[in-house]
């Protein structure tokens, strides 16, 4: 169906040009391979340096010119004009037009550094971790580990060890739900969800409960279409074991106050796991400071590679924990009738790792640190504000999660609909005929979609490197495409 009405209408699309950037960022960047190091050079008012390591042994270094870009783009280079030139991705064309990449939920892109640090592994010191004692293995194991040190760094664990690294979140909450749920939860114990959550927060939980017995208890949205917090508490008792809330919902953009929720959990001797895909890239997480008892995290939506995450536990928890996959590395002793198992985090870590994918997201850890992540924070929620105001100017949208105001503050994201118009053909037609690229559909939460009424959504999310020209030619072209959807009516 989708197919014979893209056929109908785009024969009859206008076409729409994206204006000239009103900037100019020139880069230089140097890659010396003896060394194994990368220096780049762009501009950012209010900063002096900005230091990225690939590695504990190979650096890429960002150096600001503020000058330069004062002289190139004005006073008051963005952020996101700062940090454009480091993701070779964005500067193409896509379908005849500039790109303007608006998925950034769904993947993030890689800067030069993360790259480069890819490359330097593959090149350099490519090798199996922790069995070997020649050189290439006893290096690759200090850059594997250094990435652990930097991803607990990052998020404020108190030691390494409390740092296991999977594939993806999904596995971390597998992980969690096989090793931690089956040993922990029996028959009519209780297991607090949103409605709001990411599938992959809710599956694992339904197979759980299924296999002991257990009962999942959902918390529905309020008035503003957040979580309700006071249905929360109120379903709180000593049946709850446990708590599975997202940080920042990936359709509403909302926040929830993790911190007030761990503390409450923990009065009924409860424990909470936060999936914290769409925080941990955008803000400060502090582990400690929310006192949560699991986390988790993907690299692919922090500029770091795909097929690495890592799940954050308290180490007395999973020091508790028996094994989620068998095999080596996870073991300590193997006999024919019995084996006994390693500590934490190599008892979860069966097999050979992602190693260079580990190595890359701690190159991008060094790059997100480098610029800051209140920073980066603050520049978002500036231009989240400035794209939910710009979409409330497309006629008949509705757009999805609370309002921004000075008591709230939205992620970066909005997901909409617009009347009349399925959103998958507003994705194709944006990405077809404009060159913008943002997500349709129901964003892996079905159920969320099921309770605002509808099946989709479109979705457009932003990342410190875009721009309010970003927006503003996404508007541009949603204008276009609405109207010429209309034209129809």
């Amino acid at each position: 169906m989708l197919k014979s009405v893209m056929e109908v209408l785009l024969p009859k699309l206008t076409s729409f040009k994206f204006p000239s950037p009103s900037y100019c960022c020139s880069i230089t960047t140097t890659w010396n391979s003896s060394s194994s190091s990368s220096y780049v050079k762009f501009g950012f008012r209010g900063l002096s340096s900005l230091s990225v390591n690939a590695s504990s042994s190979s650096s890429s270094k960002v150096v600001l010119n503020e000058a330069a870009v004062d002289s190139a783009v004005g006073s008051s280079p963005s952020l996101g004009h700062s940090t454009r030139p480091h993701f070779p991705i964005l500067h193409q064309e896509v379908n005849g037009s500039k790109l303007v990449y608006l998925d950034n939920a769904a993947t993030s892109q890689k800067p030069t550094a993360v790259l480069k640090a890819l490359q330097n592994y593959y090149e350099g010191y490519n090798s199996n971790v922790h069995r070997g004692i020649h050189f290439l293995s006893a290096k690759a194991t200090d850059e594997y580990e250094s990435a652990r040190r930097k991803v607990a760094a990052f998020i404020n664990a108190s030691d390494p060890s409390e740092i296991v690294f999977t594939k993806n979140a999904t596995e971390a909450i597998n992980l969690v739900a096989y090793s931690w749920g089956l040993s922990n939860l029996k028959a009519g114990d209780e297991i607090i969800v949103t409605v709001a959550e990411h599938h992959s927060a809710i599956v694992p939980w339904q197979l759980v409960a299924q296999k002991v017995g257990a009962v999942l208890k959902f918390v529905n949205l309020n008035q503003d279409e957040v979580p309700d917090i006071d249905n929360l508490k109120k379903l709180l008792s000593r049946k709850t074991k446990l708590i599975v809330a997202h940080h920042v919902s990936n359709v509403l953009a909302s926040v929830l106050p993790i911190r007030d929720i761990t503390h409450w959990a923990h009065d009924v001797g409860a424990k909470v796991l936060v999936d914290a895909c769409q925080s941990v890239p955008h803000m400060i997480v502090d582990v400690q400071n929310l006192n949560v008892d699991f986390l988790v995290a993907s690299s692919h939506k922090m500029c770091g590679p795909t097929g690495i995450g890592f799940l954050y536990g308290k180490i007395d928890i999973l020091s508790s924990m028996p094994p989620f996959l068998g095999g080596g590395e996870m073991i300590s002793d193997v006999y024919l009738d019995h084996s006994t198992y390693a500590e934490s985090p190599s008892r979860f870590e069966a097999g050979t790792p992602a190693i260079g994918e580990a190595i890359g997201l701690g190159a991008a850890i060094d790059y997100l640190s480098g610029i800051g992540m209140q920073t980066i924070h603050d520049y978002e929620v500036e231009l989240g504000r400035y794209l939910y105001e710009r979409l409330l100017s497309v006629p008949n949208i509705r757009i999805y999660g609370p309002a921004p105001s000075e008591e709230v503050q939205r992620a970066a994201l909005c997901s909409f609909n617009v009347e009349n118009v399925h959103p998958t053909d507003l994705a194709t037609i944006l990405d077809q005929q404009h060159g913008v690229a943002i997500r349709s559909g129901h964003h892996c939460a079905q159920p969320l979609h099921r309770y605002l009424g509808v099946n989709a959504s479109a979705r457009a999310s932003l990342y410190f490197y875009n721009t309010k020209e970003d927006v503003d030619n996404f508007i541009l072209a949603l204008d276009d495409t609405v109207s010429f959807f209309n034209s129809f009516n």
